[in-house]
């Protein structure tokens, strides 16, 4: 991260990477959604089902080992949590040299992550208006001695190109700086004054820091939109995954042994079991 990007990131919150990942990649991790979007979207409505604190309720495929909710089906969005798990396509995002630049110039205690979904978008849809201002301390934005100190951070990436009428990422700059609530009370981002839309292109990402007024403009083309959003904060902070917020992170073993030292390590301290299981490699 260079002290351009340090800069704009700190002045409006969030950093548009271009070519953050290769094309390689982009091609990888598009088959993979595509291939978990067809199965989600037939077992969204079935059992078994789990109630998250909020309220909305999940499919969970415990053999593949994640959440989803939602419909394939205009106007709606199929959101599928703990991707990690189902291909091990997406084990390239898991410790990503080029996004660890990132995460470790913006989070000062060790980044884990703790946020994982595919936020599968149809013609029609669009995501509300949310955060910014006055939060609380579980996502604030703030700045010391030792630079910008971030408690959640996350990362969209792009497999497919997004443009101005494809229901783009949007925010209002500089609201994670915010000493006051948005007076705004309705939530649909097309109507917020100060929100834009921000374009990007396959293999791109857009980081953002959680605590900036943010949400997805209406999808108005024929085009389904797919982005990957993984998140950071601080080790201590749990899942922030909405099917299993504030729990412990929902890696299964079989995912954890596929993972590296180092992949291991951007995970939350792990059951004992666990850990004994995988001492001796």
């Amino acid at each position: 991260m260079n002290e351009i990007e340090q800069y704009e990131f700190d002045r409006v919150g969030y950093l548009i990477v271009p070519d953050l990942l290769t094309g390689a990649q982009v091609k990888s991790l598009s088959a993979a959604i595509d291939a978990l979007e067809d199965e989600a979207a037939i077992r969204a409505d079935q059992p078994p089902r789990k109630k998250s604190p909020s309220g909305s309720v999940y499919h969970h495929n415990a053999e593949k080992g994640y959440y989803t909710r939602g419909a394939r089906e205009p106007g709606n969005t199929l959101i599928i949590e703990d991707f990690f798990n189902a291909d091990p396509a997406f084990d390239a995002l898991v410790n990503h040299p080029p996004t660890m630049a990132y995460i470790d110039a913006i989070i000062q205690e060790r980044a884990t992550i703790n946020n994982s979904e595919l936020r599968i978008r149809y013609p029609g849809n669009q995501t509300g208006t949310h955060m910014g201002g006055p939060i609380g301390s579980k996502y604030r934005y703030s700045f010391n001695q030792e630079g910008i100190n971030c408690m959640m951070a996350r990362m969209i990436y792009f497999v497919h190109d997004v443009g101005p009428d494809d229901g783009p990422f949007c925010v209002v700059p500089a609201t994670h700086k915010s000493n006051l609530n948005s007076p705004y009370q309705g939530r649909n981002p097309d109507e917020e004054p100060g929100m834009i839309g921000l374009a990007a292109q396959a293999g791109d990402g857009i980081l953002f820091t959680e605590n900036l007024r943010h949400g997805g403009l209406t999808n108005q083309s024929n085009t389904t939109r797919k982005t990957i959003h993984v998140g950071y904060g601080p080790f201590w902070m749990k899942s922030q995954n909405i099917a299993t917020l504030d729990e412990d992170p929902y890696i299964l073993s079989q995912t954890y042994a596929r993972y590296s030292p180092e992949q291991r390590h951007l995970f939350r301290a792990w059951p004992a079991m666990l850990e004994r299981e995988f001492a001796g490699e």
